[in-house]
């Protein structure tokens, strides 16, 4: 539990980032992400699971 705890920590930083360091930059991007078709925002979101799956899968592995 206190592993799973560390890794939810740690997307909260990797999320939280962009929006402190570069707020006007990300206002943009939920602008442009707004815009988007649900079909891109799925494949996007699909992509990024399978490489966090994939990273996860290969640190894990060795």
């Amino acid at each position: 539990m206190r592993f799973f705890l560390c890794v939810v920590g740690m997307v909260m930083i990797v999320e939280g980032l962009p929006y402190f360091a570069f707020p006007e930059k990300m206002k943009q991007m939920i602008q442009m992400v707004i815009g988007m078709e649900d079909d891109s925002l799925r494949r996007f979101g699909f992509i990024l699971m399978l490489t966090g799956f994939l990273v996860v899968y290969f640190s894990m592995k060795g």
